[in-house]
């Protein structure tokens, strides 16, 4: 059988990490490689799980009795465990060896990275015992490894954890890519009655239905279903009188974010007053570019978030 040389491809969405890629035994029903990480060679899927959209937290470093890492980051985003079985007569430092140096070439930065019980915690972390169960307290030994690419479309994670097995059968090997991307939109319509309950309760309420183009201030016309309830809700309350206020992410520099937030909240106004009969002083535009965000702009799923409109109790 031919062994191709671990190899590294950076194309898009592409394997940008390949290690030497063919299987001895049988997959799990169902699983495959992760289209951003190959598997170590010989090594077989016992098990592999996938959500979506979902929220996690990142072990930065060693994990308490508690089991909770001394550091951590939250992310959200589409989140992948795979778990395999690794072949045998292969030790865990050299399939986390391997790992490692491709992710170094495809240009991951390492954030943690631990060895053996003393160094990882005994333990592990809650959300990985959470999410697959696998057993930290590795006599034998064991390796961890998270790790960061950052890329133009969305960050990506990778959580690597190998143990090394006592009679060596083969190590286990288990790996999360999680892919930081904003949650799918349009699934929850926006309602009258829960905009102006936020507003009654918090005294401003965000709406995430309301589209624009990158750096540009023109309302899409796939905004209209979310325009159309906040007509409702000015229609119900006659006395309501509102801000409009357009938010940006920090993408970009602070003036132009400024200048782009408030002709968003110009232009929401506009659309409100010309095509749904709102009266024009019952709404005021502002703009608060990136200064007031709502979630972290170090990934794209809070980049997301802080781009909105808000409507404020005047």
């Amino acid at each position: 059988m031919h062994l191709m040389n671990p190899r590294i491809a950076m194309a898009g969405l592409l394997c940008v990490v390949a290690l030497r890629a063919w299987t001895q035994g049988q997959d799990a029903e169902g699983c495959k490689d992760h289209p951003l990480v190959s598997r170590y060679p010989g090594s077989v899927i016992t098990e592999c799980r996938a959500s979506e959209f979902d929220e996690v937290t990142l072990p930065l470093g060693k994990t308490d009795d508690d089991r909770i890492p001394a550091k951590k980051l939250q992310l959200e985003g589409k989140v992948t465990r795979i778990a395999y079985t690794a072949p045998a007569h292969r030790s865990a430092l050299e399939i986390y060896r391997n790992y490692e140096m491709a992710f170094k070439s495809a240009g991951f930065e390492v954030l943690f990275s631990c060895v053996n019980n003393d160094g990882c915690g005994a333990k592990g972390p809650t959300l990985w015992a959470a999410q697959g169960g696998e057993d930290w307290a590795w006599s034998s030994g064991q390796r961890y490894l998270s790790a960061k690419l950052s890329r133009s479309d969305g960050d990506s994670y990778v959580s690597l954890h190998v143990g090394q097995d006592a009679n060596d059968n083969g190590d286990p090997v288990v790996l999360y890519i999680v892919e930081s991307k904003a949650m799918d939109q349009g699934l929850v319509n926006v309602d009258a009655a829960a905009l102006g309950n936020d507003i009654a309760r918090t005294g401003h309420t965000a709406v995430y239905g309301i589209y624009f183009d990158t750096g540009k201030a023109d309302v899409k016309p796939e905004s209209d279903a979310a325009l159309k309830e906040i007509a409702k809700l000015l229609q119900q309350d006659s006395s309501l009188r509102l801000y409009v206020v357009g938010h940006t992410d920090n993408v970009g520099a602070l003036a132009g974010n400024m200048d782009l937030s408030r002709r968003r909240g110009d232009a929401v106004v506009k659309v409100l007053t010309t095509q749904y009969s709102v009266a024009a002083a019952r709404l005021l535009a502002e703009g608060d570019g990136p200064i007031a965000p709502v979630a972290s702009n170090d990934t794209e799923e809070g980049r997301a978030k802080n781009r909105r409109v808000e409507l404020v109790k005047q």
